[in-house]
């Protein structure tokens, strides 16, 4: 009876062991298991810590250049023709001139409305080239008035001009077409010119350019 008894205690303390044994097993596992899921919450937290791009919903315009307008587009502006005479019938002369083109025209008015146009566009390329060279003053107005150069001009002023003729009309075609470099002139680089039946000292020192009708042109 002591002997069975001496067994049954070795048994109950030996399955006191095997619970206890058991049981920090299975707390050992619990407390892995909550390790790793702190882990993977801090894991997440991070990923959801981190800085995500924002994307703009409304649309962005990017400003373009100013457009320039190009050789073409000026060339195709112009108006065009197969001779100077038709570019002087397409020319626009309407509306009121600027002082410095109504200088311009009224030089070609008064010194070449009775020559042919080639002659009067001469006249007008004649008074461009000063204003463009140093030896002359930098304006139209300024090298029609400059003194003892153009002798239609009397006490420093133009004459009235006749402004329903078609003279006018003409010399106003001119003068935008000489302006705007329309039509090349035969004057070309010419910086003086004079009637074909005077002689001055000057037009010895020259050289001459070209010859239209009464006026001789020079460099």
């Amino acid at each position: 009876m002591a002997r069975k008894t001496h067994f049954a205690g070795v048994a109950a303390i030996a399955a006191t062991m095997t619970v206890t044994f058991a049981s920090a097993e299975i707390s050992g596992a619990n407390a892995q298991q909550g390790i790793e899921s702190e882990i993977e919450n801090s894991q997440s937290l991070a990923v959801t810590e981190e800085t995500v791009p924002v994307f703009v919903a409304e649309e962005v315009v990017q400003p373009l250049p100013a457009e320039t307008e190009t050789e073409e587009q000026a060339d195709a502006a112009a108006p065009s023709a197969s001779s100077l005479k038709e570019l002087v019938a397409a020319t626009a002369t309407q509306g009121e001139l600027s002082r410095e083109m109504h200088c311009l025209a009224g030089a070609v008015y008064f010194e070449s409305r009775g020559e042919p146009l080639a002659g009067q566009l001469a006249v007008a390329q004649v008074i461009i080239n000063r204003t463009d060279s140093d030896v002359f003053p930098s304006s139209y107005c300024s090298v029609v008035h400059q003194r003892s150069q153009f002798s239609f001009v009397k006490n420093g002023r133009m004459p009235r001009v006749r402004e329903g003729s078609g003279a006018w009309k003409r010399a106003k075609a001119i003068a935008r077409i000489a302006h705007e470099g329309l039509w090349e002139s035969e004057a070309r680089d010419s910086l003086y010119f004079h009637a074909n039946y005077v002689r001055p000292k000057w037009s010895r020192q020259k050289t001459a350019r070209a010859t239209i009708k009464t006026h001789i042109f020079y460099r």
